[in-house]
């Protein structure tokens, strides 16, 4: 079973082809992706990188934490489930 992992701290012109090549040193990378703002198109410091494994996941973090990519030292966390939020203040009212 894969295991997706937080990376923060990144340089906002990291792309998903220099993530992937970093973590490929821990394993088999399924997907690798740096978010980016969809209307400028620059990055915002994160990203997700999905191992293979949970043990390559687990080596990912304890190999790739503080490590250097791009000029930082990012942050290697396992992610958490994504939190449902509103969708906007305007929907909630009742017109």
């Amino acid at each position: 079973m894969s295991t997706r992992l937080f990376v923060g701290r990144l340089s906002y012109g990291t792309t998903d082809e220099q993530l992937e090549q970093h973590f490929s040193q821990a394993g088999k990378v399924i997907s690798a992706k740096a978010i980016v703002d969809r209307y400028s198109g620059q990055g915002k410091g994160f990203g997700f990188v999905e191992m293979a494994t949970a043990e390559e996941a687990q080596k990912a973090i304890q190999q790739l934490n503080n490590s250097n990519l791009n000029d930082r030292s990012i942050v290697v966390n396992e992610a958490r489930p994504r939190e449902e939020r509103p969708q906007g203040q305007n929907q909630s009212r009742s017109w």
